[in-house]
């Protein structure tokens, strides 16, 4: 995985160990960290994109991100696609997990799903919901997941 800040800087370092540096700078500075880690996917084409974010959080102090982006010519159905994000998220936070817990860092995972049964997305909801919660992380879905419905949605586009 190739993971980059906002700006496009490349993460010189795998990404446990990024994040661990990050989390080591801010609580230095006093920061209070939030830690939101979401997917969104886009079909352009032949290709889904998918984008991953990992957004931080400051304590009345803005935020940040770090993105990593994958493409495949493979087909999915909808909610198919809705749950692949989902993984992906998963298998950051669970890389992730012990670094928050050892730093004492909420943690959630976004998933970018409609809880609107009137969207395509919502026939995911349950089985994302249970697959989030069953790993032991906090969830969050439309229109509260913004890690994924705004952040990895705007890496997408």
């Amino acid at each position: 995985m190739h993971w980059r800040k906002f700006n496009g800087e490349a993460l010189h370092f795998p990404i446990k160990e990024a994040v661990a540096q990050t989390i080591i700078n801010e609580t230095a500075k006093g920061v209070k960290l939030k830690v939101c880690i979401g997917t969104d996917s886009q079909v352009k084409g032949a290709d889904t994109e998918f984008a991953t974010v990992i957004v931080f959080l400051r304590e009345h102090n803005g935020g940040f991100m770090f993105i990593n982006n994958e493409k495949t010519k493979q087909k999915f159905h909808i909610k198919e696609r809705m749950l692949t994000e989902v993984a992906k998220s998963i298998e950051i936070a669970y890389e992730l997990c012990d670094l928050f817990i050892e730093h004492h860092i909420e943690m959630e995972v976004h998933a970018d799903i409609n809880t609107n049964p009137n969207f395509k997305s919502n026939d995911a909801l349950k089985e994302a919901m249970g697959y989030i919660l069953g790993m032991g992380f906090a969830f969050k879905a439309k229109p509260e997941a913004y890690a994924s419905s705004c952040c990895a949605d705007r890496i997408c586009n």
